[in-house]
């Protein structure tokens, strides 16, 4: 039973043709189409409608209220909601960022994937059906040392992909200090169960010996697999198989070696004193029947799974029917052909971001820091404590947890507002600036900010100065 006041405010409420006679909402309508904003306008007046019905006592609205909520609505919807940001973390691969950055060939490959008709699964030389995969499968096979190669949408996809044809129904032995969780819950152990593959643990979380392998085999093993665990590391009283072992042990027992790198790296970044991840040629070369890994990681392009080993399993996961549906799109394909171009021609340092994030060296942060320092000391005034601290970045993306970068941060100390108003001032509104608060201080990694997002930033500091 409606009260007075419920029925006076659902009065109030104006009609549907009244507002889409409005000036405003009619100008609305030329822009887009009419369906769109009748729509809009109907779902306002529909959501006011169900406060009144919920609220005892409702407020009324006037009419360029509810205007400005149609005109809200409109630019919610309207508003690409993927938008670019200015990642000042210091987290080079950041997982909710976006992870790796193409390299500008990368990018132009991916434009001309989508912009024109192009040979994705066409012979030019034959004028026959071509396979798409024929495009990246040479390059990774001249890089890794492998005999054949194939590529779906990312390392999960991979994982199940491998299980599923090489030991569904049957037994995969896993140490237990390598059944890792990668990221949004998804875990080694659940991949394994969606799979159909039978998991058997074996050893301990810290230590796992040749014989817990040994002794685990049976008729019903179709598969030994070895996970690096590439976001985490277990120090102190530890031991693992090493992939020797495992290769030596699988030899044995005429039963496949299985690698999941992860993260997977093509460009060797101990030679530059840089953590101690294995590459993936070291895999190969080790004996490994099959290896995968991502390649919007460490490899720097985008998100894929990148599958290489021996020819006669790759052949048998090519003709798998869950391959289809894994496959990478042509854009993505475009992308990975570019990045793995740069491994081939030897400037995957010198192009491909994410490697020359990593390996910038000491002076060109501090050349960076101090020019962006200088750039914003005639702005902040005395609103800010303005400094350059020493500080780290991180790999990020579930690569080398261990590794800590030496870096310069350009710190920010807001001193007449609150420390996470500021934070937020800079992040909500574009350019979205995203940093992280250290000791009541808002603070930009230049490690991960080019040059030209310097000016932005600036832009950015005027505006927010111009509020204070």
């Amino acid at each position: 039973m409606l009260n007075e006041k419920q029925k006076k405010a659902l009065r109030s409420l104006p009609a549907i043709s009244t507002i889409l006679q409005l000036p405003e909402v009619v100008k609305l309508i030329k822009n887009t189409h009419f369906d769109l904003i009748s729509d809009l306008v109907s779902e306002t007046i529909e959501k006011e409608r169900e406060k009144i019905l919920q609220t005892e006592t409702p407020t009324i609205l006037s009419l360029s209220t509810i205007l400005e909520k149609i005109m809200d609505r409109y630019e919610q919807i309207t508003t690409p909601h993927l938008r670019s940001v200015i990642n000042g973390t210091g987290v080079i691969l950041h997982t909710n960022l976006g992870r790796a950055k193409l390299s500008h060939e990368a990018i132009k490959a991916v434009q001309l994937t989508a912009s024109e008709y192009t040979n994705l699964e066409y012979t030019l030389s034959t004028g026959k059906r071509g396979s798409r995969y024929d495009h990246v499968e040479d390059l990774l096979v001249q890089l890794t040392g492998a005999e054949a190669a194939l590529v779906v949408n990312n390392n999960a996809s991979a994982v199940i992909l491998i299980l599923k044809e090489i030991a569904q129904g049957k037994e995969v032995i896993v140490s237990r200090g390598q059944l890792v969780e990668i990221g949004g819950s998804f875990r080694v152990s659940e991949i394994m169960t969606q799979s159909g593959a039978r998991l058997i643990e074996v050893g301990t979380t810290n230590k796992t010996h040749r014989f817990d392998y040994e002794r685990a085999i049976t008729d019903q093993t179709a598969l030994l697999m070895k996970v690096h665990t590439s976001n985490f590391k277990i120090i102190g009283f530890t031991k693992e198989v090493c992939l020797k072992t495992l290769v030596e042990i699988g030899k044995e027992h005429k039963i496949p070696v299985y690698e999941d790198l992860g993260s997977g790296v093509l460009y060797d970044l101990k030679k530059h004193g840089i953590g101690n991840e294995p590459t993936v040629q070291e895999a190969v070369k080790t004996g490994a029947d099959l290896v995968s890994f991502s390649g919007d990681k460490l490899l720097g392009g985008p998100q894929a799974g990148i599958i290489v080993g021996k020819k006669k399993w790759i052949d048998r996961l090519k003709k798998n029917q869950l391959t289809r549906s894994l496959r990478i799109d042509k854009m993505t394909l475009a992308a990975l052909e570019a990045t793995l171009r740069h491994y081939l021609l030897g400037e995957a340092h010198e192009k491909i971001p994410t490697l020359k994030m990593i390996l910038m060296d000491e002076k060109m942060i501090q050349e960076r820091s101090q020019k962006l320092y200088e750039m914003l000391k005639p702005v902040v005034s005395d609103q800010f404590e303005l400094k350059i601290i020493d500080g780290f970045s991180e790999i990020g993306g579930g690569s080398m947890p261990d590794v800590k970068l030496k870096s310069k941060l350009i710190s920010l100390k807001p001193l007449h507002l609150p420390v996470h108003q500021f934070e937020q001032e800079l992040r909500v509104s574009p350019p979205h600036i995203i940093g992280r608060i250290f000791e009541e201080q808002f603070v930009l990694d230049v490690r991960t900010i080019e040059i030209k997002e310097f000016e932005f930033i600036v832009e950015k500091m005027k505006r927010i100065m111009n509020h204070t």
